[in-house]
């Protein structure tokens, strides 16, 4: 029986195959540490930053509208308020009951209840509330009389929303959210004529 002896240096590596083995190595573990990294980064920045969510009015119809005169103003208006409460958040936003004015001439005028709830993360909670209001709180010296002769009523409305933003149903936030919504209101027409909130 013949037994072949290999070369020993055909048993080891060359010096060049083990440096590119080396090298091979290190540059899968350099990638696989700059992926944990970014990863990192992307939960910190992205994933756990913590916003507001945006507390809104939207644009709505008029379903009734009664003025009174130059005189004696006076008005009644109604209409079904788009709520908008939209939460970017990786997570859901549990938020308690609140109360939106409506004021005019820094007069409350109306006022429509939010009922304890959620928005869920990425989305937008909608609530359409039945509004009315009148004019019966102002007082006589206010601008209405000037307004209802120009042909455009300008409200505004106000809420604070409080809640908590829950990400990975552990990491917890609270969260504040204001509404400061101005609108006008064109008489003549009985129309939304614009609307801006902040």
């Amino acid at each position: 029986m013949v037994f072949y002896r290999k070369d020993q240096e055909s048993q080891q590596l060359t010096d060049e195959e083990r440096r590119k083995k080396r090298m091979k190595w290190t540059i899968g573990i350099t990638a696989f540490v700059i992926f944990q990294v970014v990863q990192a980064l992307f939960f910190i920045l992205v994933i756990m930053k913590f916003k507001s969510p945006k507390f809104r009015v939207g644009e709505f119809d008029i379903q009734s509208l009664n003025v009174g005169t130059q005189t004696s103003p006076s008005f009644d208006v109604t209409f079904v308020a788009p709520i908008r409460i939209k939460n970017t958040n990786w997570g859901p936003f549990k938020y308690d009951a609140t109360t939106v004015n409506f004021i005019y001439g820094g007069v409350q005028v109306g006022e429509v209840a939010i009922p304890k709830s959620k928005a869920n993360f990425k989305s937008t909670k909608k609530i359409d509330a039945n509004v009315t209001l009148n004019s019966t709180n102002l007082p006589s010296s206010s601008t209405l009389g000037s307004e209802l002769s120009s042909g455009v009523v300008t409200l505004n409305s106000q809420a604070e929303l409080k809640g908590k933003v829950t990400v990975m149903f552990m990491f917890k936030k609270n969260k504040t959210s204001q509404m400061n919504c101005t609108m006008a209101i064109d008489v003549p027409t009985k129309a939304l004529k614009s609307l801006s909130c902040k």
